[in-house]
């Protein structure tokens, strides 16, 4: 859709570039804020320009930089040791998105957006992946990507702050992992999500999102038993209702893919093969 509201364009290449004057919006892939009128937006600046590496492997882990795009992501060679590299794709694959919106969205976007359904900031807080932050006061700051999010496409940012990378620790990239998700139509976007990662020192972490309107993290320091894992989800998280999903429906599925991504984590048979389910 035409921004027909906007009269500027600029590229930034420092720090001082992304200060924003009155109607500027930040833009990366712009996938989002091309698909909406967004009238109160005058102005662009491209984060795309910044002199930043998209991806950076280290011996402390991966830096997912703000211009690394999902495709970017995906295209990284496997390495050696870290087993939740597969959990990246899986997340990808449960956008509601073609392979022409990964060449453009970037993770960092996904992520900021904050939508319940946001298959990337699922992968990104099973890692325990903190956000660099960039706040428009100069200042930087670090929070768990996990935490960003406050309800549906709201977070914690405030105008201004950019999220400059997003770093995910080498302990939790060597762990196990597994995603389930359920939706209402085959094509339709995800009702529930459940990601799950089993540590070497055999601590369990379970998130549940789409289901609920923030992330809901569940660390055990020993794997759980399916029963206390089933009744944690279910009790807890804020369930809501829309068009994709009753309230009561998110609960109830939810505890079934919780389970199916614990047997996924401890190499059991979970009875169903299939990570993307649909129900009628």
């Amino acid at each position: 859709m035409d921004l027909t509201a906007v009269t500027g364009y600029r590229r930034a290449t420092t720090r001082a570039d992304l200060a924003l004057a009155p109607g500027e919006t930040l833009v990366a892939g712009g996938t989002w804020v091309f698909s909406e009128p967004n009238r109160d937006v005058t102005g662009l600046v491209d984060l795309m320009t910044m002199p930043w590496e998209p991806i950076e492997v280290t011996d402390a882990g991966l830096r997912i930089g703000a211009t690394c795009t999902i495709a970017r992501l995906l295209e990284e060679p496997p390495v050696p040791g870290w087993r939740a590299q597969p959990l990246f794709d899986e997340a990808a694959n449960a956008l509601l998105a073609s392979f022409k919106i990964w060449n453009e969205a970037t993770v960092v976007g996904n992520v900021c957006r904050s939508f319940a359904a946001a298959a990337m900031l699922a992968a990104c807080a099973t890692l325990d992946g903190v956000a660099e932050i960039w706040a428009a006061d100069g200042s930087v700051r670090r929070e768990p990507v996990a935490s960003l999010p406050t309800g549906n496409g709201t977070n914690t940012l405030r105008a201004g702050d950019v999220v400059r990378a997003i770093d995910i620790p080498a302990a939790a990239l060597r762990g196990r992992t597994a995603l389930r998700k359920i939706a209402l139509a085959e094509l339709g976007r995800s009702g529930a999500v459940v990601t799950g990662r089993r540590d070497e020192d055999d601590a369990v972490t379970i998130v549940v999102t789409a289901a609920t309107l923030t992330p809901c993290v569940y660390s055990f320091p020993v794997p759980p038993s399916e029963a206390r894992l089933v009744e944690s989800v279910r009790s807890e998280g804020d369930f809501y209702t829309d068009a994709l999903g009753t309230e009561d429906w998110r609960r109830h599925v939810t505890g079934v893919l919780a389970a199916r991504v614990l047997a996924d984590l401890m190499g059991a048979d979970p009875g169903d093969d299939r990570r993307t389910e649909c129900t009628a």
